[in-house]
Formats: C-alpha cells, structure tokens, sequence
C-alpha cells in the first residue's frame, strides 16, 4: 500500500512524480532542488542553497508527521564536487547524531541549473 505525501510548504511535483510516497513504515522523498516555495525564486551560494533544499524536505517530512530525526538515508548530487565542503557545514548543522547514511555525487546538471538536489528515506 502506497501513501502519496504533499505539501504546499514545499515545491510541487513538476512532472510524473510524488514529492514522497509513505511506504509501511519507510517514507521516500523525491529529491528536492533550492526553490523557496513561497516565490518560486532560488538563492545564490551553495550553503543557501543547501539549507533551503533541507527546508523543503523537513516541509515534505512534516507532512508525513516525521521530522529531520526520522531520516535514515539521504542522497546529496551536487553540480560540482568542489562544493562538497561548503555543502556538508550546512548540512552538518541540520542532523544529529546518529547522522543517516549518505551518498553524496556530482552529477553534469540539475534541474534549473541549481547547485544541490537531496533526496532522503525516513524510517517512521
């Protein structure tokens, strides 16, 4: 049985996809891109853009009744691996121990040309 997961706190789906499909106990969020969802504007520098990212998913994750606590794994793509340091403080300041499993790449593009997309799994 899947749950489909929205909020309008977030940045909707713009495609064929769920902002998060609740799983038995497993939530999947999409990745989320830096779009203030308020003004549809994204801010520049990768920390901004890091910490707005995780402002949408803890939005997603909210909705679903779950916080930044109940996340399990999380993938970071960044559009350029020289940003993984600048990336990772922000990051840092948003997780406590124990920190989720993570993958972190750099991939050629990401939508909008923005800096960071993070996707997570929570455990609910």
């Amino acid at each position: 049985m899947k749950e489909v997961i929205a909020t309008t706190a977030a940045p909707g789906a713009i495609g064929p996809y769920s902002q998060a499909i609740k799983a038995g106990n497993l939530l999947f969020c999409s990745g989320q891109i830096p779009v203030d969802p308020a003004t549809g504007t994204v801010p520049e520098g990768i920390k901004a853009q890091t910490a707005q990212s995780l402002a949408n998913v803890k939005a997603i994750l909210a909705a679903a009744g779950a916080s930044i606590d109940n996340v399990v794994k999380t993938t970071v793509f960044l559009a350029d691996m020289s940003l993984f340091g600048e990336m990772n403080e922000v990051y840092a300041q948003n997780f406590n121990e124990p920190f989720p499993a993570r993958s972190a790449v750099a991939v050629r593009e990401l939508p909008k040309q923005v800096l960071v997309e993070i996707e997570v799994i929570a455990a609910l």
